[in-house]
């Protein structure tokens, strides 16, 4: 039987999760969703749109989907509602958690590798992360929960741009890229986002394409002057022999994030054996603060693709396809809480063959 994928929704209080989930459990979309809400969200959709005994914690929708409050443990929830399932008292094919506004996304992502119960059953799908264009760098810069929810985003939705103006959502969205370059971001206004830009993104799937925003790998802050070519977005960068990373001094009121991210490329093969005793090193050290990482590698001695990706403390890696014409190269994004850049990548560039 096919796992069933599930999407974490997270974005800080007032980011439109709420908005979004009254979408989903009212619209005639077609679509059989499973909604997991946290009761301790900051605005309860029960309230509004659910009429339930209080007893009853799994709510049939008139369009189809179902309405879980967790009250206990994710992963009773999640189990309760597969056998139900099972039972053929409830169906649905996908289902979408909200994480509570204040909530680190990175536990609840956890669960799905953790326990073998619901790896048994669903599969992570995409963490998509809703940040509110009017109060986000004003969050951002306050709460590092904010922080946390756009590192570990696959997706990264900016709401309410309507309420800003063009320059606000500008310098926002940089913010946002350099805290996370791997995640495609988009503004919204005044309605609620697409439900096939929500679901079946496959962020966690090994195999889908890495995403790094061109841009971010073209900052001018490293000194270009010896490659000796013209720097496009799409360019080879084999001639350059040197590491592509950047500090991150883009202006919003002086302010650091703590939660950063750093790329590393190189058209020079790794060393299988020198490359996993590294991550290995560097995760048992620095685990907790890396929040996601994925890349896909050039390993000498492989005709294949070798994509790999992590969170936490969690990595995984799978051949994926031949490299075919395509130039050989390693392209890796780690995005963490105070790492250690400069090291990191010595490590990696010791790595090579």
């Amino acid at each position: 039987m096919a796992l069933i994928p599930v999407t974490i929704l997270t974005g800080f209080l007032g980011s439109g999760k709420t908005t979004l989930l009254k979408h989903i459990l009212t619209e005639e979309h077609g679509k059989k969703i499973a909604v997991i809400e946290n009761e301790f969200g900051e605005e309860n959709i029960d309230n509004d749109i659910l009429v339930q005994d209080n007893q009853e914690n799994i709510v049939q929708m008139s369009n189809g989907c179902i309405c879980c409050t967790i009250r206990g443990d994710l992963v009773e929830a999640l189990n309760e509602l597969w056998e139900q399932r099972k039972d053929k008292k409830i169906s649905f094919d996908r289902v979408v958690i909200e994480t509570t506004g204040v909530a680190n996304p990175g536990p609840v992502a956890q669960t799905f590798f953790m326990d073998d119960d619901v790896a048994d059953h669903y599969v992570l799908d995409a963490v998509v992360t809703l940040v509110d264009a009017k109060h986000g760098q004003q969050q951002l810069n306050e709460h590092e929960e904010a922080q946390r929810q756009v590192g570990f985003a696959d997706q990264i939705f900016i709401t309410k741009t309507d309420l800003v103006t063009p320059a606000e959502v500008d310098a926002l969205r940089n913010r946002l890229m350099h805290m996370n370059p791997r995640a495609p971001i988009s503004g919204i206004s005044k309605g609620v986002v697409p439900l096939n830009a929500v679901l079946d993104l496959k962020g966690f799937n090994l195999n889908a394409k890495l995403d790094i925003d061109p841009h971010f790998l073209e900052q001018d802050d490293h000194d270009h002057e010896h490659c000796g070519h013209d720097h496009s977005h799409d360019h080879d960068h084999s001639t350059c022999g040197h590491v592509h990373s950047h500090d991150h001094h883009h202006g919003h009121a002086g302010h650091t994030d703590r939660i950063q991210s750093f790329v590393f490329r190189s058209d020079k093969p790794f060393d299988h054996k020198k490359l996993e005793d590294f991550l290995g090193g560097i995760l048992e050290v620095f685990g907790e603060k890396m929040l996601r990482y994925k890349g896909v590698l050039y390993v000498k001695g492989s005709a294949r693709k070798v994509v790999f990706q992590g969170v936490h403390q969690m990595m995984g890696s799978d051949l994926a396809g031949p490299w075919g014409s395509e130039p050989k190269q390693t392209r890796m994004v780690f995005i963490g809480i105070d790492l250690p850049k400069d090291t990191l990548l010595a490590g990696l560039e010791g790595c090579l063959a």
